[in-house]
């Protein structure tokens, strides 16, 4: 029994040893008595596996930044970076988080060269991927399609979804690299419809207001939410706010980001 506890433990500490030079080869040898040329093959084969796939999850981040300064990020977040998750697509996901804590701490002395918007940017990315591939809930049969959007409870889908971001991160790209943020917070409702494409929305901040009383509040009706958002407002012609709302409501009902209705309970 401890002859096998010995080996158990051996074998721990030979795949420990092999698995911290494959992440950091330049400070930490490889195993003695595994040849370099087989090492290299591991080496390259796992760092290029970590680079495409990052590179298909943040096409815009890996196209703007220049090519040596993205592979340095993710040789940095390779190294470094503990993950939480062994599934390889939530790899993006760990992505984020190093950008948001490792990255964003001042752990690496080169991050002063990271472009501002850098988290948003890699956050507005992920947030379409996993939109793409969210899993559809299963239909509500008690939703009416076409119910009337004011009188009842408009239903919000649960592939839209509702971010605010300081820096305009659709307009970013190679030849649109803002140094600022905006003067005021940006949102953006990203959804999918009914063909699966994922599509965005600007919102400014009254109908950002608005999704957020439809997707929280389940009692009430859409009249209620936009006399909620003229009380907000202190607005002195409340029934010019429910009819400009209206139409917002249709426009996204229209879109799939409402699906229908369902009547107020009392």
């Amino acid at each position: 029994m401890a002859d096998t506890i010995s080996k158990v433990d051996t074998l721990r500490a030979q795949q420990y040893k092999f698995a911290a030079h494959l992440r950091d080869p330049e400070n930490v040898p490889p195993p003695s008595d595994i040849e370099d040329r087989r090492m290299a093959i591991y080496r390259n084969l796992f760092i290029n596996n970590v680079t495409n796939f990052l590179c298909q999850s943040f096409p815009v981040l890996s196209d703007l930044l220049e090519d040596g300064r993205w592979k340095m990020l993710i040789k940095d977040f390779y190294r470094d970076h503990k993950s939480h998750s062994p599934l390889f697509p939530d790899m993006p996901k760990e992505f984020l988080d190093y950008l948001a804590n490792e990255r964003a701490s001042g752990q690496h002395s080169d991050n002063q060269d990271d472009p501002p918007f850098i988290y948003e940017l890699a956050h507005y990315e992920w947030i379409e991927t996993g939109l793409a591939l969210a899993e559809e809930p299963p239909a509500n049969p008690e939703i009416d399609p076409m119910g009337d959007l004011l009188a009842n409870r408009p239903v919000t889908s649960a592939l839209a979804w509702l971010f605010s971001y300081e820096y305009p991160v659709n307009e970013i790209g190679k030849d649109n690299q803002p140094d600022l943020p905006a003067a005021e917070p940006l949102h953006y409702l990203l959804f999918r419809d009914q063909t699966d494409k994922v599509n965005f929305l600007k919102l400014n901040i009254v109908s950002a207001r608005l999704f957020e009383i439809l997707s929280t509040n389940t009692s009430f009706s859409g009249q209620d939410a936009l006399a909620e958002i003229a009380a907000e407002m202190s607005h002195p012609e409340s029934a010019m706010v429910i009819a400009s709302g209206s139409s917002i409501l249709k426009q996204w009902h229209n879109k799939g980001i409402i699906l229908g209705t369902l009547p107020i309970k009392l």
